[in-house]
């Protein structure tokens, strides 16, 4: 792909998250609330309600500066924020940070149009458009999980259910595994859950650790991929919308829960319907977004250090027991988040290196396997139930079919030898002095 082309798919790209974002907004409008664009705006002033995210897109934009740029970058930001934090304290307001970060942020944007030229100045401009998705990815996400609750009066949570009994109903399995052993386990757990973007943040930090010396950006690094899955997962929120076993079946759910069960008994399986629940409760289990993180997180970790590989597993291992063991999920949403991760995973690599035939046959592949299990949770969940030993291997064996198509095509791109970059037929430009 050469330059023109990539700046005009960086202009489409950019135009297209515009749109999103404008779109996001009005529909928060329309329910009352202010949407993503108004929470970016206000942070600018008002006290931010994400500071460990706004600090996390600096260090995303970091990335294209030198280390001098990052000190005086860094300082100035905790300096901002300890200036509001002062105000607030003598204002009796709340202490929360993270506007010196946003403020350094937007300098950056700033210096690369009024400062810099040329390539210096698209690559500074790509660091702080990461860095400002970052936080922008976390507002959308609230504005979407908004619009589930508000536009789905009724969810589906019985027909998952009903078809989660073929998989050995894991949620009430773990779940009771969890209460034995709390309180150690919760609070593990609910770290390592919670803290699952600063995980994420931390990797893709190190796969973009060499911008600053060849002032460019890789082709594929798992931030990339971890913003798709938040876009794009929300939408099938809005198809199959599910609140999840400690909402529909626990005490979480007050009044709204068919039963006050979980995860202490199963309850009977009967004929699955919608049934109607609160406007407040988001709509997010199907598929398993924590999951798909967790995955991306995993498979990005397998070309670092060895303590990185490690830390990849034990994230994944314990996201899963925490999604299940907390009650957030079904064992149907689990196995449905893991299709969707490496499809979409496989999605960006192709994007990043051209489609072939074999980078479309695994999308096409694990897009069909996702759509298949989410028509059989909504039609088939008493055929699944009824036949455990036949659909239960099954659902097992579709998701680990997805597995190793993907293991076995990256295998071969990871094994191909990169293409020797063109030559730029443009005369080299000076760098600019740091500033």
């Amino acid at each position: 792909m050469g330059p023109r082309s990539r700046a005009t798919l960086w202009t489409a790209a950019g135009a297209a998250a515009l749109v999103f974002l404008v779109a996001l907004e009005l529909a928060a409008r329309h329910y009352g609330v202010p949407g993503p664009i108004t929470h970016q705006v206000r942070e600018v002033v008002f006290a931010p309600e994400s500071g460990p995210v706004l600090y996390a897109g600096l260090a995303l934009t970091m990335v294209v500066l030198t280390w001098r740029q990052r000190f005086l970058a860094l300082g100035a930001a905790l300096g901002i924020d300890s200036l509001f934090l002062l105000v607030r304290w003598a204002a009796g307001a709340e202490m929360k940070f993270g506007n010196g970060a946003l403020w350094v942020v937007l300098a950056c944007a700033v210096i690369a149009v009024t400062r810099r030229t040329g390539g210096e100045r698209v690559l500074m401009l790509k660091g702080v458009g990461l860095g400002l998705l970052l936080v922008a990815g976390r507002k959308t996400g609230n504005t979407w999980l908004l619009i589930t609750s508000k536009t789905r009066p009724t969810v589906l949570d019985q027909y998952v259910l009903v078809a989660d009994h073929a998989l050995g109903d894991p949620a009430w399995l773990v779940g009771r595994l969890v209460d034995a052993t709390a309180p150690v386990s919760v609070h593990v757990l609910d770290l390592v859950y919670v803290q699952l973007p600063l995980a994420a943040a931390l990797v893709g930090l190190y796969q973009l650790r060499h911008v600053v010396v060849e002032r460019r950006f890789p082709g594929h690094h798992l931030v990339r991929t971890f913003l798709v899955i938040g876009l794009l997962g929300p939408a099938v929120y809005m198809v199959f919308p599910v609140v999840g076993p400690v909402y529909a079946y626990g005490a979480e759910g007050g009044q709204w829960a068919a039963a006050h069960l979980w995860p202490d008994a199963l309850p009977s399986i009967g004929t699955p319907q919608p049934m109607p629940f609160d406007g407040i409760t988001p709509r997010n289990c199907m598929p398993s977004l924590h999951t798909a993180w967790a995955v991306a997180l995993f498979v990005h970790s397998r070309k670092g250090s060895r303590a990185m590989r490690y830390a990849g597993t034990f994230w994944l291992v314990s996201t899963l027991c925490a999604t299940l063991g907390f009650g957030y999920h079904y064992g149907a949403d689990i196995i449905a988040g893991v299709v969707f991760a490496l499809t979409i995973e496989a999605a960006m690599r192709s994007l990043a290196q051209g489609w072939d035939r074999s980078g479309v046959r695994l999308v096409v592949h694990g897009t069909v396997v996702f759509t298949v299990f989410l028509l059989s949770y909504r039609y088939l969940p008493q055929e699944m139930a009824g036949h455990p030993w036949v659909f239960g291997p099954l659902l097992v064996l579709a998701t680990a079919s997805v597995v190793h198509h993907y293991l076995r095509t990256t295998g071969r791109w990871d094994a191909k030898p990169a293409p020797a970059p063109r030559p730029d037929p443009r005369p080299a430009e000076p760098r600019p002095e740091p500033v």
